[in-house]
């Protein structure tokens, strides 16, 4: 008898770490879109990054209820979006605050128009990967990290205008890019 509820033990270790680890895959697939969500939603990328945690941690927790083959994407934002309701309650010293109905509507608006852009981020995360090494580290301190041009450009002791410069040469190298690729105006 001992030897059976071990084996069941086991086994169901065995579904637990492949659960784990269908859910880890999940939700790295689903970062960047789930990322650019929550920060249409909120606009700061510390906060973004920090809802995004709290609404992993939940996921986690009911992943049992989620049935494979569904979105996981659309189940994601779900949760970000409840994670960034609740952030925008507890902010009282926000100059702006949204109700719940303004909020679940941007968040319609924003998880419908982030996943019709599925083509357009996947282009354009390919389109990154040709770009040099410095051009990459410029596109990711400003548009991912968040950092200003002016500190950069203080840190590297040049110019702002260099690094404004730069920026709009690689834009127009990824919007080339892109065309190339897909059709932009969908």
């Amino acid at each position: 008898m001992k030897a059976e509820n071990a084996s069941e033990n086991l086994g169901s270790s065995h579904v637990a770490k492949d659960r784990k680890a269908e859910f880890e895959k999940s939700l790295e697939a689903a970062r960047g879109p789930l990322l650019r969500f929550v920060f249409s939603l909120i606009g700061n990328f510390q906060d973004a990054e920090d809802i995004i945690q709290r609404a992993s941690v939940t996921m986690w927790r009911r992943f049992s209820e989620f049935e494979e083959g569904t979105n996981f994407l659309a189940w994601s934002f779900a949760f970000a979006s409840f994670e960034a309701k609740n952030f925008v309650r507890s902010i009282s010293r926000s100059v702006v605050m949204f109700d719940d109905g303004l909020m679940d509507k941007l968040a319609i608006d924003r998880g419908t128009d982030l996943q019709k852009n599925d083509a357009r981020m996947a282009a354009l995360d390919e389109c990154i990967q040709h770009l040099d090494a410095e051009s990459k580290a410029l596109i990711e301190s400003v548009y991912t990290r968040g950092e200003e041009i002016k500190e950069i450009a203080r840190k590297e002791g040049r110019a702002p205008q260099t690094f404004y410069n730069r920026l709009n040469v690689i834009r127009r190298q990824l919007t080339e890019c892109m065309r190339s690729k897909i059709d932009v105006s969908k």
